[in-house]
């Protein structure tokens, strides 16, 4: 079975956990067997892993042409103007401005390079939706040339480019939502995200959702038919194939860790307030914020209110090795997402022998069980779980073995074999 599979970002390239997902999936259906995947990005750097995937960039394929047909979801291209970058999963607030530009009959002009190539700058710029609508308008191309049974299109980002290439091929749709727009805003939705996000799904032959907890939100909020919406959990690397660092702390403190996107959704306030409350009880104990987003320096001001700015550490965004390292040191990871449909952080936080605590209102909490599950909002609750496991070592030594067990049984190999079934189903 071949798969014609559109994402927008791949390692070693990535922003957060949607690239990491999709080289877990494609890793997992090169192992299961039987799936040949061509994996489109909008920009190619020639340093991806091929292995699991013929990868090839958006920006590589000629158009042969400058004026292409537009059909159908296209007519109408929604603008974003912005002071700031975004990224995939970034809230309304940083939404300047949303115009619509609608399409006189049906051609739209597109601007490429010599030999007909448009370019991408493989990021989250300001000119992000007028690169959603050239990428479609490539993909519409690629269904043309290549030869496959399915498409597969990861979240918003690439539903357009999903649509038009079922337009041009006939062949069926699969969506994958990893995030939707309630989890990124916390409901505050964008219109305009809105928009592509509900006629991806509902143009799709089949949606895949990270948990159920999303599968609910797609099935209410995006009026998608239940019976063509299915959960797939993600999954993680096995720890054989990872060779993790043996990090010097430097330090005898504890170590208690918040990785992830500095945004609304991950609840990084939580984090702070209780960081706050377990440094009124011990003070050998230091709390990292490793990550980057438009709540950072709110975050940092917070910590300088409370006065337990030497007691804080922010690091900025983490990748590879480094993530590796950051659990290498710490003692409790925490993931307090006010909205958070699936999160694999927790799970490689637990290969590396670190306990963990989520909140309830994620998707992992659903198949984890030797983890901490508290209330997003819940601040003692929280602070009284941290300062449990830094204290009672028998407490921290049983969910450093059996969460390490636990999360060497959640293999991608898995969750490739229920996707090649959807794939079966609907071919």
């Amino acid at each position: 079975m071949k798969v014609l599979m559109f994402g927008w970002e791949f390692p070693p390239h990535i922003s957060g956990g949607l690239g990491t997902a999709c080289f877990g999936l494609t890793k997992g259906l090169s192992a299961v067997g039987g799936v040949e995947i061509l994996f489109v990005v909008p920009k190619a750097y020639g340093d991806e892993d091929n292995s699991t995937a013929r990868l090839i960039g958006a920006n590589e394929i000629s158009l042969g042409e400058n004026i292409r047909n537009y059909r159908g979801f296209l007519k109408k291209i929604n603008f974003i103007e912005v002071e700031s970058n975004i990224i995939p999963y970034t809230s309304p607030e940083e939404y300047e401005k949303l115009t619509h530009k609608t399409e006189t009959g049906k051609k739209e002009l597109v601007l490429t390079r010599f030999g007909g190539t448009i370019e991408f700058s493989g990021g989250y710029g300001a000119n992000l939706f007028q690169e959603i609508s050239n990428y479609a308008v490539v993909a519409g191309q690629i269904a043309k040339v290549f030869d496959f049974d399915v498409i597969h299109a990861h979240d918003w980002l690439t539903y357009p480019a999903g649509i038009a290439a079922k337009t041009v091929s006939g062949k069926p749709l699969v969506v994958h939502v990893h995030a939707t727009d309630f989890d990124r805003s916390g409901g505050s939705v964008n219109p305009g995200v809105y928009d592509i996000e509900r006629k991806g799904m509902h143009a799709a032959d089949k949606v895949i959702t990270v948990s159920n907890l999303t599968r609910n939100i797609v099935i209410n909020n995006y009026g998608v038919n239940p019976k063509k919406v299915e959960t797939v959990y993600n999954a993680v690397e096995p720890t054989q194939t990872l060779e993790y660092i043996k990090a010097q702390k430097g330090i005898n403190d504890k170590i208690v860790t918040f990785l992830g996107r500095v945004t609304l959704q991950k609840g990084p306030d939580y984090f702070v307030e209780a960081a706050y409350r377990v440094l009124q009880k011990m003070s050998n104990v230091r709390f990292v914020m490793a990550g980057s987003g438009e709540l950072l320096s709110r975050m940092i001001q917070r910590a300088a209110a409370l006065r337990i700015g030497d007691r804080f550490h922010f690091t900025g965004f983490l990748k590879g090795d480094q993530v590796k390292e950051m659990f290498e040191m710490s003692d409790v990871y925490v993931m307090p997402s006010i909205s958070e449909p699936f999160g694999i952080s927790p799970l490689e936080a637990m290969q590396s022998n670190v306990p963990v605590i989520i909140s309830r209102q994620s998707g992992v909490s659903e198949i984890l069980h030797n983890a901490i599950k508290i209330d997003f909002w819940d601040i003692e609750a929280m602070s009284d779980a941290i300062y449990g496991i830094l204290n009672y070592q028998g407490l921290s030594n049983y969910f450093r073995q059996y969460g390490k067990e636990e999360v060497e049984s959640l293999k991608w190999d898995n969750a490739a074999s229920k996707i090649k079934d959807i794939y079966k189903s609907i071919v």
